[in-house]
């Protein structure tokens, strides 16, 4: 799919779109867990295809499993059945550690069943764009070093944390090169841990990394999304600095003041609360909420609607209804629909 063409089109489009990043009601429809899908390619794709077959977005995503590469390294990986992998204990403690960590090959872990998954549902939907997932180096290194630990490590130990993300990167574009080989038309690079840097430490422990791997591998045909949720509007620069095609915001953050921010180019998407709207609320809030973000956004055409991250599991079906039906509503005003 020509992605240049795709992000043209909705710059050029009366419709509001939608693209939420929202696999768990796809595993659920299907009769599987979350263990299921993380664990089994097939099943990650079965998933990702029944929710394209019942809902209108613009395009279809992965599941956001930021435990993939870091259990690729050797990090101890806790599951449950129908939660999100977790990350156990540390791997790295210090420069040695990091000097003889192995960066691996891409028969590691579940790679494979996540590449699997990717050319699966690249090769049946051609329609629209698939987004596969991935995680960013600062988040990565944050989960083989402990989150905690490396925030205070660039600056008591800034070789350290450059060493260990320089590999970490390694690895990510070695994957990232992988995925855009299964066929999909882009990645969303997920990158929240950049959040709790300044912008100037993001631009330098994110930024700086990510965007070697965006000049490489982005192109007409692959768009790349960076994701950052921690970001509460402090380090946008960074996130444009990266030179991803595609900006993804979490729920923290003012999303018209970010549009006012970004250039008219560069598509956003973004950011009703996954688990406070999606999850919990009642299918007339989740409505409102959505209502609310279409009349703030509507002036920006570069703007798709979108969940502020992954929805977690058991999202009530009302509510995915009322987001679609008010978009569609939405667009009926504007006499686009």
């Amino acid at each position: 799919m020509n992605m240049h063409k795709w992000a043209n089109d909705i710059l050029h489009s009366p419709q509001r779109l939608a693209l939420p990043i929202m696999t768990h009601p796809g595993i659920e429809m299907i009769g599987k867990n979350v263990y299921d899908a993380v664990t089994d390619g097939e099943v990650h794709a079965a998933a990702i295809l029944a929710l394209n077959e019942k809902y209108p977005a613009a395009g279809c995503t992965a599941i956001m499993d930021l435990t993939v590469e870091a259990e690729a390294f050797g990090a101890e990986v806790v599951f449950n059945d129908n939660e999100i992998p977790n990350i156990a204990g540390r791997m790295v403690h210090d420069l040695r550690e990091a000097e003889a960590l192995r960066i691996p090959d891409l028969t590691a872990g579940r790679i494979p069943e996540y590449l699997k998954a990717n050319r699966t549902v690249a090769q049946k939907i051609t329609d629209k764009p698939v987004f596969a997932g991935a995680i960013g180096p600062f988040s990565l290194a944050g989960r083989l070093f402990d989150m905690t630990e490396i925030m205070m490590a660039i600056y008591t130990e800034p070789d350290t944390v450059d060493l260990l993300l320089s590999k970490c990167s390694d690895f990510i574009l070695k994957y990232l090169r992988a995925i855009k080989e299964t066929g999909v038309s882009g990645v969303v690079i997920a990158e929240p841990a950049a959040g709790l840097l300044s912008n100037d430490d993001a631009t330098r422990y994110s930024t700086r990394f990510i965007k070697p791997i965006i000049d490489e591998l982005q192109d007409e045909h692959f768009l790349i999304v960076l994701h950052n949720c921690g970001n509460t509007g402090h380090c946008t620069e960074s996130m444009i600095a990266s030179g991803a095609g595609g900006l993804h915001f979490g729920n923290k953050i003012d999303m018209k003041k970010t549009l006012e921010q970004i250039p008219a180019h560069i598509i956003v998407m973004g950011n009703l609360d996954p688990a406070g709207i999606f999850q919990l609320s009642t299918a007339g809030q989740v409505a409102a909420s959505t209502r609310e973000l279409l009349e703030q956004t509507a002036p920006y055409a570069n703007f798709i609607i979108s969940t502020g991250c992954d929805t977690p599991p058991e999202i009530p079906t009302e509510n995915i209804e009322a987001f679609y039906a008010e978009i569609r509503a939405f667009n009926r005003n504007r006499g686009t629909f």
